[in-house]
């Protein structure tokens, strides 16, 4: 297995995982529970996932590797670290209902706005610059 494979399997396990994210928020809220410890684990690992998958992109980027956006997948790859624990920091630790509210719907934007880069080809196929 090559690293374009394993970048496209982690990708696809982050989509997964932000939905599941999401799922476990609204269920949450519909609950009307507070946000407990796991979940906010989970969000740090939601983050993580992003990181490695910025990161492997970064080492194919490194071995000459280029998607046919390279400037447009590093500024979603930062988005999609980013936002999960900038949410937590704009909510102040908040852990209500509708902070759970803004946690499902916040996962589910970032699941769709990773299948979006995946079917726009951002993520991929990395080749070299002059095999397009």
């Amino acid at each position: 297995m090559g690293l374009n494979d394993l970048h496209n399997i982690l990708f696809n396990m982050y989509i997964f995982y932000s939905i599941a994210l999401g799922i476990w928020a609204a269920y949450m809220a519909a609950r009307d529970e507070s946000i407990s410890g796991g979940f906010w684990g989970a969000v740090l690992i939601s983050a993580g996932l992003a990181g490695v998958v910025t990161l492997l992109g970064g080492v194919m980027t490194l071995e000459g590797l280029r998607p046919q956006r390279l400037a447009l997948y590093y500024l979603y790859m930062a988005f999609l670290i980013v936002i999960m624990p900038g949410l937590f920091s704009l909510l102040r630790g908040r852990d209500d209902r509708s902070a759970a509210l803004a946690f499902s719907i916040l996962a589910f934007f970032n699941a769709t706005t990773a299948f979006s880069m995946a079917q726009r080809s951002v993520i991929g196929p990395w080749a070299a610059p002059n095999a397009f």
